[in-house]
């Protein structure tokens, strides 16, 4: 319970960013004049931490947990003090992209170190702690970031750059209980560090994802697009050539992907990935934008998801503990994931009432409870105890590579089409008694927060339109309905394509787990397990000398 207490600060960190962020990005965006780039500022910080996510598990595999997971908690907190002096999207991408590096060790090392000191029949026992670190960063994150995001100033600083801050008093406490508490035996391994690995890992993802957040734009078959396939696949291939080549010394062993559960398991884990953030970045977009609620009240309207994924989890865990049994968790989780993400496209538009969608954010919260915690337990349980920490933080890097490629097409996607979508709808609603009579009324038509559409409409050559919220859509809110509904209209159509495609990839995650072999859960910890193992081995190293002799 004492490591337990540090792990958990730690996890505490790194899940606090991943729903902060999420409920002010809108404001942050509108701020520095690039809500079209907010892609930029996610996939950063994705692309570094899934790329360091492999080498704090190889690392901590040969020198200890402890050394990692304090530079981890280290570089995190100051990237995160370098985030708040941000002037511009692509300068916030930078320094989001340097907190990523510490963020890629915080989680999988944590679950790593569950993994050493307790065993997966027993880990449901211990999951209500961990799962209320995620329950309280849930709820806390969304409320918060939203909170320090609707603020003006705060001590004289924007409000939105606490959202940063206010990860380094946490980092500290952090730093301090780890440093003192986590205290576990490791037998210190030498072994080359597969920095090589490391490079074309590098070399092989982000071409790729770079095509995958840019393709819109450049055109999926331009020279940029294709200069990126080539080099992204030339990575990819090098990589496993190096991996093959380093054996037991890769980042990534590749004999691991010789174990069907592993490697079923990281398809699974990339697929999934893809789908949560398709719904966690697109329903507070939907919230602020389309419903026009306030980055405090989005996130408290986001209370339904945080609340399922939580219920599920714990029970999913609970049901784990007492029966030995797993695999029927993902199945019905990602069966609901799709079913929501069905829902989220058919049946919440722009003017669809908040029940509603809330209904349905509660499903797809049950569908990532039940599915998430269930793939790490997953493969921790299928490999030797001696690869806890690389299969773990391989386990983390699939779900994160995924995320990072859901991340950057689901929002290509959108940016490349509202601008068509609102302008679609401006046209429709323009034909309309109500649009015309407000048009023409002098009241109407003279309010200072109406004159970004009067403007568009006498000069529609001008930039205007759809194109003119891609920077900064605070003025939506400030529109009379009448004018405001076209933008809002546009903005849900383009969600409704971004919510099909994740339909469309959970649904694929669906049909895969149903043939993933369910593997009985060990009874003992990895380390106990580890002790085993070299016991063992000793034993039978002395009978051969005994029958030598």
């Amino acid at each position: 319970m004492t490591i337990l207490s540090g792990l958990m600060i730690g996890m505490f960190l790194a899940a606090l960013d991943q729903t902060i962020v999420s409920t002010a990005i809108r404001t942050i965006a509108d701020d520095l004049h690039g809500l079209s780039q907010q892609a930029w500022t996610t996939t950063a910080y994705l692309i570094t931490s899934t790329i360091a996510t492999p080498l704090y598990g190889k690392l901590s595999d040969m020198h200890g947990r402890k050394p990692y997971f304090l530079a981890a908690i280290s570089i995190f907190v100051v990237g995160s003090v370098a985030c708040t002096f941000a002037t511009s999207m692509i300068e916030l991408a930078a320094f989001r992209a340097f907190q990523g590096l510490g963020a890629g060790g915080l989680m999988s090392l944590a679950l790593a170190i569950i993994g050493d000191i307790v065993p997966p029949r027993e880990r449901a026992r211990y999951q209500g702690y961990i799962l209320a670190v995620f329950a309280t960063s849930s709820v806390l994150g969304p409320l918060v970031g939203g909170f320090l995001a609707g603020q003006s100033t705060i001590l004289g600083i924007a409000g939105w750059r606490w959202v940063f801050l206010v990860n380094v008093p946490i980092g500290l406490v952090a730093l301090v209980v780890v440093a003192k508490v986590l205290n576990i035996p490791h037998t210190r391994r030498e072994h080359r560090i597969d920095w090589w690995g490391a490079v074309t890992i590098a070399v092989g993802v982000v071409p790729l994802l770079l095509v995958a957040e840019q393709g819109q734009t450049w055109g999926w078959l331009s020279g940029r697009a294709l200069l990126c396939y080539v080099v992204g696949v030339l990575g990819v291939i090098a990589w496993i050539l190096v991996e093959r080549r380093m054996g037991d010394e890769a980042l990534i062993p590749m004999r691991l992907f010789k174990n069907k559960v592993f490697s079923q398991t990281s398809v699974l884990s990339v697929l999934v990935g893809m789908g949560m953030f398709g719904g966690l970045l697109m329903v507070p977009q939907y919230l602020q934008i389309v419903k026009g609620a306030s980055p405090t009240k989005s996130g408290l309207l986001m209370l339904p998801l945080m609340l399922g994924m939580m219920s599920a989890s714990i029970l999913a865990g609970q049901l784990t503990s007492r029966t030995g049994r797993y695999k029927i968790f993902p199945v019905i989780g990602t069966a609901l994931l799709t079913v929501a993400m069905l829902l989220f496209h058919f049946e919440v538009q722009w003017n669809t009432p908040l029940l509603e969608t809330m209904v349905i954010m509660l499903l797809f919260g049950i569908g990532l409870g039940l599915t998430m915690q269930t793939l790490t337990l997953s493969v921790q349980n299928a490999v030797p105890a001696k690869d806890m920490g690389v299969a773990t933080a391989s386990a983390t890097f699939f779900r994160q590579l995924g995320a990072t490629a859901g991340t950057a097409i689901f929002l290509s996607v959108l940016f490349s089409s509202v601008g068509d979508k609102i302008n679609a709808a401006f046209r429709t609603a323009s034909q309309t008694p109500q649009f015309q009579a407000a048009l023409h009324d002098p009241a109407v038509a003279g309010k200072p927060g109406n004159q970004p559409v009067i403007q568009m409409l006498q000069h529609p050559g001008a930039g205007g339109g759809g194109a003119s919220v891609l920077s900064d859509s605070s003025f939506i809110q400030k529109l009379d309905d009448v004018f405001a509904a076209p933008f809002k209209q546009g903005f849900a159509d383009s969600m409704h394509g971004v919510f099909l495609l994740g339909a469309g990839v959970v649904a694929v995650a669906f049909v895969l787990v149903l043939f993933i072999k369910e593997v009985p859960l060990r009874s003992v910890s990895g380390i106990q397990a580890q002790a085993q193992a070299a016991a063992a081995a000793l034993e039978k190293t002395g009978a051969k000398g005994a029958d030598a002799s």
